[in-house]
């Protein structure tokens, strides 16, 4: 199924329109996994489901057409990114309606550590891991495909093309440094340096 994949995703990159509907069947299914990890990590009571999820992500995808597609692996990693924009652009929205009513804060090593069921401040996190990203941005690519995604570290180092003792340093370093970050924003310090 890989090179199948790589394949229609390297015929969509060259300009053939039917290759984006022989790929989604044959993808959906990891899209809705994929989904429903990142819903798990989602507050309590949130409104996006996973098939609106997929669908979100969808749409963003088949409007980016200036991505020029290596294999499966990047089509993944890809999709978690936009899979994130869509729920931290949920979490914006829903800010926006409350006037920053009711946003739960818990430190990124509870929601990093804890059960899936904890609720986490999205918009804080984005803000952190964007920086980050400023800073590191193979660090935040780790953060955002484990921990997003719900890759292993395995699969981490697969699609970012190194080692895995690299991706578990990267993972360990990030992790600190976004628990600082948010403990910083919480309380008003300083910048920090990424590495």
């Amino acid at each position: 199924m890989s090179e199948n994949v790589t394949q229609l995703l390297q015929e969509w990159r060259s300009g053939n329109p039917s290759a984006m509907d022989r790929l989604i069947p044959l993808v959906y299914p990891e899209l809705k996994k994929l989904a429903r990890r990142c819903l798990r990590r989602e507050r309590a009571g949130h409104t996006m489901q996973t098939t609106g999820l997929v669908n979100e992500a969808y749409l963003r995808l088949v409007g980016s057409s200036r991505v020029q597609w290596r294999d499966r692996a990047h089509f993944f990693a890809l999709t978690t990114q936009l899979m994130r924009r869509v729920l931290v652009d949920e979490a914006r929205k829903r800010a926006f309606q409350k006037r920053g009513g009711s946003l739960t804060r818990v430190s990124v090593d509870e929601a990093i550590l804890a059960v899936p069921e904890r609720s986490i401040d999205l918009l804080a996190l984005d803000e952190a891991l964007t920086r980050l990203a400023e800073r590191a941005p193979r660090k935040s690519r780790v953060v955002e495909m484990h921990f997003f995604g719900g890759l292993t570290l395995e699969e981490t180092a697969e699609v970012l093309d190194v080692s895995t003792d690299t991706v578990k340093r990267e993972w360990r370093t990030a992790k600190l440094w976004l628990m600082q970050a948010l403990d910083e924003d919480a309380h008003g310090s300083g910048t920090m340096a990424a590495d």
